[in-house]
């Protein structure tokens, strides 16, 4: 029996407590996603291929993800976050890290994010990548400012999002670092996810990516990292002496062959995510470990839980999944098979279906929206 009362995990239940049978399920704490892009949730009903083939990294975030980042609008994005997140509840995950960017519309963006966290029940940390890629540094202020509009809620916590080192300037990494220590909260951020970022750095006189931002006081302990795909050992145990979470994507990194991160078990805090990728998180893992059998990482166990710890310190509750004191995010399995979901206290999923909204339904939706965003996307300049 686990029981959950205000939000916690408690050693005893409320009298009058609502129950769910399980006597045939196995309950576990739910799956935590440490770094994903809800904006990407539409990709998966027919996204047309770029032509030309991208041939590299860089080619494949302008010829794609940029692209689609630059056609959203707030239906779009809605739709987007809606199926992504009720898929993710579906499939056991209870919370996840987004990183988001719609340069097209930046204020308010999190904002609708956080209502469809809310509307459907995940937990949530969010921020908005700010990056001078499109429109030069004032549109990374203005992505700062989103940073700060966001306010918390029961479900949602903000962080200071940066795209990445390689696409802002030093100003604007000393004004995420300050303003994340000004809300009390950390940057969420990509970091060495290919090569292009680490020869950047190198040109702008840093040994790397990460050092470059550790000097501009850019990453507040707590600080999430995504990737570190081309983090070097001694880079990697930097990061954990400074009290930085680092978070491996397996499938995304197999996708856009940037390589495997083969010293993140140097570390002492890895996360899972998916970056963009469906918050399966049984299916990432699998990943994980076939890819970490392929590398010899014979340190990868146990990168699924880290993800648990990250939200839990962000929510100031107990480290240890179902202890009391711990968030009251639990799932009930039957036989390997989603059946009950909750979140805060909340029944979410029940017997495999979303409580607040009809997946199939929102899929026809999605797919209508997902149309309408590949010919926004052909039109981007």
């Amino acid at each position: 029996m686990v029981a959950i009362a205000d939000g916690r995990v408690t050693a005893e239940p409320l009298e009058g407590a609502l129950r769910l049978a399980c006597a045939d399920g196995d309950i576990a704490p739910g799956a935590v996603c440490a770094h994903t892009h809800l904006y990407s949730g539409l990709a998966r009903y027919g996204m047309p291929p770029p032509r030309p083939p991208p041939r590299n990294f860089l080619e494949i975030l302008e010829r794609v993800w940029w692209r689609l980042d630059r056609a959203l609008d707030v239906d779009l994005l809605r739709a987007s976050a809606r199926d992504a997140i009720g898929r993710a509840l579906l499939a056991g995950t209870t919370a996840i890290v987004d990183h988001h960017e719609s340069p097209r519309f930046i204020e308010g963006s999190l904002a609708v994010l956080a209502e469809a966290c809310d509307e459907l029940g995940i937990r949530a940390l969010l921020c908005y990548g700010a990056t001078e890629r499109n429109f030069g540094i004032e549109e990374a202020r203005r992505g700062l400012a989103e940073c700060r509009r966001l306010p918390a809620s029961l479900l949602t916590r903000g962080m200071v999002g940066l795209h990445a080192s390689f696409t802002v300037s030093d100003e604007t990494l000393r004004e995420a670092g300050e303003l994340a220590r000004d809300l009390g909260t950390a940057v969420h951020v990509h970091v060495a996810e290919d090569l292009a970022d680490v020869a950047d750095a190198r040109a702008r006189g840093a040994r790397g990516p990460l050092e470059r931002m550790l000097a501009l006081d850019a990453l507040p302990p707590g600080s999430v990292l995504a990737h570190g795909v081309h983090l070097g050992r001694e880079e990697v145990e930097l990061a954990s002496s400074a009290g930085l979470w680092l978070v491996q994507n397996p499938r995304s990194n197999e996708g856009n062959r940037v390589g495997y991160p083969r010293f993140l078990g140097h570390a002492r805090r890895v996360a899972l995510g998916t970056d963009g990728w469906d918050a399966d998180m049984g299916a990432e893992e699998s990943a994980l470990f076939r890819l970490a059998a392929a590398h010899g990482d014979e340190k990868a166990a146990g990168r699924l839980a880290a993800g648990q710890a990250l939200v839990a310190e962000a929510f100031g509750a107990a480290r240890s999944p179902l202890a009391p004191g711990s968030l009251g995010d639990v799932v009930v399995r039957e036989r390997g098979v989603v059946r009950h979901v909750v979140v805060d206290g909340r029944v979410v999923v029940r017997d495999g279906r979303l409580q607040a909204a009809d997946m199939a339904a929102v899929a026809v939706a999605s797919e209508s929206e997902a149309r309408r965003l590949w010919g926004r996307m052909a039109e981007v300049a």
